[in-house]
């Protein structure tokens, strides 16, 4: 009787735990959904928000927040004509200026206009604090002035200033959201509809990633109340990117899997059970390796390199748990249909062709010495496009599309060649103010130095330089001031990007290590084995150098971007060598198997790179797309980055992976795996030297 009831028991559990994984994620998305709502609210983007609390930069705003009035919202508004500005022109400015004074509380009230020595440009400094720190109350500030100064017959009125710069970047990051998702969705759609070619399969991974990207939002907003973790819109949007982007990639090489065994297995149950089985070790490897590289992020002293660590190892996790849980409950539930066309029937053989990776495979294991150094030279002379990259990028810019305020600075830079037309902040101690006063003025650049608020024991000095923002001049008088004013801080716009520019640096000689040691550690661990992780990790920083180099020479050239953000090498190292090694342990992974089941490490090779190729192109392919996706926002650091990682995820998948690895494995045989088991020879009569019979070959889906 108990072998009548085992049956019985099998069907409940095939049937009772798909339903109980979907209920339990119906509970989860309605615990997620409230916060997932709020992660926007929580989101800052000044440049303040970005730099450590020990920078002089954000010491000064932190202090600027406290002196009487809150933080000083400084804008600058532009009158300009080209031919000269004339009696009219003048009295609209100054009627305007008078306007917008009587509706605002103006520091010093209605400003006096600056004139530009060729007369087509007329200047006013406003300032209040009537917003403080909350930025609605800014941006509502700028777009009020925006509304009353206007031009009219031929005369143009910019609005520009710190104020401007911030509201207008505030305008980009929060349009990220909703096209950042939507383009990304469309992109990943449209690949996964070519790959699987049905018209249902399709949908399942790509429903379960837009669910999984619910649940890393109310965790990012989950960590930011608990952890104060810092939320940007760069980093929210590389979360949004490497939920779709990681998780697509898992639910391929699953999906992959479950078809295979599906011709095996009678069951989809059963089935599914063999298939994360067999590929989930991989997986979970992978996904542990990405997150323990971002982590690393977490020594930075930038916040928002700091932040971003968190934030997409909570993508990666949340895709992970997702694809595989949620996707194989779904799966199963919906049977052996969800395949249609292409049903894998019970018992059958997939279409055995000759694939693309086959071909690959075996001119690498012809020649791979000849294959490793061609390579090799190959992603050395990209690198070397690495000193073609434009310097950093200045504030103005920054954007895409240039928006209102830096179409004022430029107008600013070209009428007021001999001087500075943005602050200089310095926050000095009260009783001391006379003395760096003198000292101020006393400094070679400045062109003059005025006292502002004072309370709480600090006052506040108003700063412009003789030589134009973020020029090389007025980058050494910053630095001069800072190394003169002893006990006194010296901030501002240029300032704080100095401050990103020298944070960034320190950050990527901790921070690249850490990466490097972290990874080799888990690899060790993995592969059992020194020589494989040295291989991987090697190849994946030569990509690295390689898809820099690419950029170096589309930047400017081709791209027509004017500098690179600082932070641009640090992240791209960050990501191409944490989700490169993802794609080396799903080959490596594959190619152990077949050395345990008894093929000669050359051959092991060869049959892992033509059962694995076709899937990990595709996994390639949907990655390097999601991050293409940052290539069609509104701002250069996302444009670099997003350009970057694509470039590195194709040339990791199409050149590196197919190509240097397998021929490196070809070429050291058995010293691939030293110091573990499978670097021995096998004792005679011990096994096989190659499978009795073939490996199961999962079907080539997505095949170029």
């Amino acid at each position: 009787m108990t072998v009548g009831k085992t049956p019985t028991k099998g069907v409940g559990r095939r049937r009772a735990v798909p339903w109980a994984l979907l209920g339990l994620w119906v509970a989860v998305l309605a615990l997620a959904g409230p916060f997932a709502a709020k992660l926007a609210d929580v989101q800052h983007d000044r440049a303040t928000d970005y730099l450590p609390s020990s920078a002089d930069s954000t010491r000064v705003a932190r202090i600027q927040d406290a002196l009487p009035g809150g933080e000083s919202t400084e804008m600058v508004i532009v009158y300009h004509r080209d031919g000269g500005l004339n009696a009219d022109d003048r009295r609209v400015a100054a009627g305007q200026v008078e306007k917008i004074a009587a509706a605002h509380q103006l520091v010093g009230g209605a400003p006096e206009g600056i004139p530009s020595d060729d007369g087509t440009t007329l200047m006013y400094p406003v300032v209040s604090n009537e917003p403080g720190h909350d930025e609605k109350l800014r941006d509502a500030l700028v777009e009020d002035v925006r509304g009353i100064a206007r031009g009219q017959d031929g005369l143009s009125v910019e609005v520009g200033g710190t104020a401007a710069l911030g509201t207008d970047a505030g305008k980009v990051y929060d349009s990220l959201g909703g096209p950042l998702l939507y383009t990304t969705v469309a992109v990943v759609a449209l690949l996964l509809i070519l790959i699987y070619r049905s018209p249902v399969l399709w949908l399942v991974p790509l429903v379960v990633a837009g669910i999984a990207d619910l649940l890393s939002m109310g965790v990012a907003y989950g960590l930011n109340q608990a952890f104060g973790t810092t939320v940007t819109g760069q980093s929210s949007a590389v979360m949004t990117i490497l939920v779709f982007g990681a998780g697509t990639d898992y639910a391929l090489l699953l999906v992959s899997r479950y078809r295979e065994e599906l011709r095996r297995i009678e069951r989809p149950y059963e089935a599914m059970v063999a298939a994360l089985r067999g590929c989930g070790p991989a997986v979970l490897a992978s996904s542990g390796t990405v997150a323990a590289g971002l982590l690393c992020l977490l020594a930075a002293d930038l916040n928002s390199s700091r932040g971003m660590g968190p934030l997409g190892t909570v993508g990666v996790l949340c895709a992970l748990i997702a694809m595989l849980t949620l996707l194989p409950a779904v799966l199963v539930l919906l049977g052996r249909r969800v395949f249609w066309p292409l049903v894998p029937a019970y018992g059958s053989e997939p279409a055995q062709r000759r694939s693309l990776f086959a071909a690959m495979g075996d001119s690498a294991g012809r020649r791979p010495l000849t294959v490793l150094a061609t390579g090799a030279v190959l992603l050395g002379a990209l690198a070397l496009g690495t000193l073609n990259l434009p310097g950093p990028v200045k504030q103005e810019d920054s954007f895409v599309t240039e928006p209102e305020a830096v179409t004022a600075m430029g107008i600013l830079a070209r009428a007021y060649p001999e001087r500075g037309t943005q602050p200089i902040d310095v926050i000095t101690p009260a009783d001391r103010v006379d003395g760096t006063l003198a000292t101020i003025r006393d400094t070679r650049g400045v062109e003059s130095a005025e006292k502002g608020r004072t309370g709480h024991g600090w006052a506040e000095i108003s700063v412009i330089a003789k030589d134009t923002p973020q020029s090389a001049g007025e980058t050494a008088t910053i630095k001069s001031l800072r190394s003169r004013l002893k006990g006194s801080y010296v901030g501002g716009d240029s300032a704080e990007q100095i401050d990103l520019e020298d944070t960034n640096s320190r950050d990527t000689k901790i921070v690249v290590p850490l990466v490097l040691v972290s990874v080799l550690l888990i690899l060790f661990v993995l592969l059992r084995s020194l020589v494989a992780p040295l291989v991987l990790v090697a190849a994946v920083v030569a990509v690295w150098g390689a898809a820099l180099g690419i950029g170096g020479l589309a930047f400017g050239p081709v791209l027509g971007l004017e500098g690179t953000d600082p932070g641009l090498g640090l992240l791209s190292f960050v990501f191409l060598v944490a989700l490169g090694v993802d794609y080396g342990i799903f080959l490596m992974h594959r190619m152990r198997e077949e050395s345990l089941a008894g093929a000669e490490p050359a051959a092991a090779a060869l049959i892992a790179l033509r059962s694995t190729g076709a899937v990990i192109a595709s996994a390639g392919l949907v990655l390097a797309a999601t991050f293409a996706v940052l290539m069609n926002m509104g701002l250069v650091q996302l444009v670099e980055l997003g350009f970057v990682i694509a470039v590195g995820v194709l040339l990791d998948t199409f050149l590196v992976r197919t190509y240097l690895v397998t021929s490196a494995s070809v070429a050291l045989r058995r010293k691939m795996w030293w110091p573990g088991a499978l670097s021995r020879e096998p004792a005679p009569g011990a096994g096989p030297s190659e499978p009795t019979e073939p490996p199961r070959q999962p079907e080539q889906v997505g095949a170029p």
